[in-house]
């Protein structure tokens, strides 16, 4: 209860005020009825759950591809021409049962260039191949990769070719389901990534072309080589 004076009377009026009340346990409800998902405790001092939508921290899905799992299982190289200049990297992930193979490169003779992955885990300048013979750069990479129990053409380390634009830069991303990172990382030895002078033909050659004294195509060189030429960029992978 408030007392009032009027000014036209010393007569006290009386006001009740009980109409705040119900207004206030209005408000109350509006509030609740706006609140996101929260329930009522019975239990004094504590604050009733607030649900949002969305999922606890910690219990996401990872993607694939960029994310971190893919992070810790890539492997990264440094592709170097025979003066050991840096002319590229390399990076290899693993997921959904292929490896993705990503080219970043500059410095290049503009074209297509074979690459591959080869046996040995050397990359000299100017060395002898495992099998003798006269030296050239980056020959001590052995010949192409073959994973455990594969033996036909293409190779395992068979690769997209790499395009280089005038400019002598490159960017590919391509993938393979003929090797996986522990092919590559061959029981510790390691493997390595070898760019090439020319264009690979994948040994694609029509049996219409013929060779001297009708020797079959095509021939030993082509299918070990696709006749890719020398080799201008080497990585080790490990």
């Amino acid at each position: 209860m408030a007392l009032l004076t009027r000014r036209d009377s010393h007569t006290p009026v009386r006001v009740s005020w009980r109409v705040v009340a119900p207004m206030v346990a209005i408000a109350a409800v509006g509030l609740t009825a706006c609140s996101n998902g929260q329930e009522p405790s019975d239990v004094p001092g504590t604050t009733p759950p607030v649900w949002t939508g969305a999922s606890a921290p910690g219990h996401g899905s990872a993607e694939g591809g960029h994310g971190s799992a893919a992070e810790e299982g890539a492997i990264d190289v440094e592709l170097k021409d025979a003066k050991g200049a840096e002319v590229g990297t390399v990076r290899f992930t693993e997921g959904d049962g292929f490896v993705q193979v990503s080219v970043e490169a500059e410095h290049l003779t503009p074209g297509f260039h074979g690459l591959h992955i080869h046996e040995v885990a050397k990359c000299e300048a100017n060395s002898v191949a495992p099998s003798g013979g006269a030296p050239g750069d980056f020959l001590s990479a052995g010949g192409h990769f073959q994973a455990e129990g594969h033996t036909g053409h293409p190779a395992s380390g068979d690769l997209t070719s790499l395009q280089v634009r005038e400019d002598g830069t490159a960017e590919l991303v391509t993938t393979t389901d003929s090797v996986t990172l522990e092919d590559l990382r061959n029981h510790g030895k390691g493997t390595a990534i070898v760019v090439h002078a020319n264009a690979d033909n994948f040994a694609n050659i029509p049996n219409r072309y013929t060779l001297p004294e009708n020797a079959p195509v095509p021939d030993q060189t082509t299918l070990a080589t696709g006749d890719a030429g020398g080799r201008v960029a080497c990585a080790v992978i490990e």
